[in-house]
């Protein structure tokens, strides 16, 4: 039963009544536009006559028609006003359509906000920053507690720069080579020139002898 008194029910219609305004507007717009076309027409046959008279002599009736189309010419030109009024209507109706889009659009999210102000109000930002400020001081006292109470003792900074070059001075004796002190390899004397000089001697010897 709950399913065939829901196939019954008729869907909700989106049409507003601004929108079947708008659409009137619009059809009177295109009947007016055809009422145009169908005097231009005439005004081209009735010319036509009007030529095909003249050439037969009947002036009168030539001017009748030329007479009939300058009436049809002031109905177009009221029709044209007429156009230029339904187009601007219909502009204005679009328009403010619009602008009762973005005032709706304003308004929700204005209400969002109060929602949001509701859940959550300065006074609440507030002792939540307190508190948040409170826990980290509270977890400082710990820190420096477990420390030891003395709490971190900042560096010097002299400190830091003379270890600093004591460092540097570590690592560029540790780039210098190693210089051997003993068991060197030198290069052996020369022993040729002894002999010689101990050849020489031995006839001054044997003379004195």
């Amino acid at each position: 039963m709950g399913a065939l008194f829901s196939r019954n029910k008729k869907p909700v219609s989106r049409v507003t009544e601004q929108d079947k305004a708008v659409l009137k507007l619009k059809q009177t717009r295109d009947k007016l536009k055809q009422y145009q076309k169908k005097i231009m027409l005439n005004q081209e046959k009735e010319r036509t006559l009007a030529k095909q008279c003249l050439d037969q002599g009947r002036k009168d009736k030539a001017l009748r028609l030329l007479k009939k189309k300058k009436f049809q010419d002031s109905l177009l030109e009221k029709t044209d006003v007429q156009l230029d009024n339904l187009e601007k209507l219909v502009q204005d109706i679009e328009f403010a359509q619009v602008e009762i889009q973005v005032v709706e659009g304003l308004k929700g999210g204005n209400e969002a906000l109060d929602a949001l102000h509701q859940i959550m109000s300065l006074d609440d930002v507030e002792k939540i920053m307190g508190d948040t400020e409170d826990a980290i001081a509270y977890q400082n006292e710990i820190d420096e507690l477990l420390a030891g109470g003395a709490g971190v003792v900042q560096p010097d900074e002299d400190e830091l720069l003379a270890e600093l070059g004591d460092l540097l001075g570590t690592e560029v004796e540790d780039q210098l080579p190693d210089v051997p002190v003993s068991d060197m390899d030198l290069p052996e004397a020369p022993t040729h020139e002894l002999e010689k000089t101990k050849s020489r001697e031995e006839p001054r010897t044997m003379v004195a002898s």
